[in-house]
């Protein structure tokens, strides 16, 4: 019985190239999404999702507030995911998946809009 050696650091090296590729292909259609889609950037530069009005503390835990609710919503309404919402809002996956169940029942894309402020 013969053993094979392969040696690690070619194919982590090659690994390294493939996840580099990978990375440049990724941005390059975000890119091309930009350019084909103006309205959904110019939408997301409307409001900023981290604005600190978008929540309040109580007992020690961040709650989101009306206006960060609001913005929730009109995440779901650009198509933006629920981790998406999750990871731009940041808030947990249960809080998001809240949101959106509440923002479909509200009537979803066709809800009526709050205003912000």
């Amino acid at each position: 019985m013969t053993s094979t050696t392969i040696e690690l650091a070619p194919v982590c090296k090659a690994l390294d190239d493939i996840a580099s590729a990978m990375e440049r292909a990724l941005a390059g259609i975000t890119t091309l999404r930009a350019l084909l889609s103006p309205e959904e950037q110019k939408q997301e530069t409307e409001f900023n999702p981290k604005d600190p009005r978008n929540k309040y503390e109580i007992g020690g835990l961040m709650k989101l507030t009306e206006r960060g609710i609001e913005i929730c919503y009109r995440l779901f309404d650009a198509g933006k995911t629920r981790y998406a919402v999750k990871e731009l809002m940041d808030i947990s996956f249960g809080a998001s998946d809240h949101r959106f169940k509440a923002w479909e029942k509200a009537g979803g894309i066709n809800r009526e809009k709050m205003p912000l402020d």
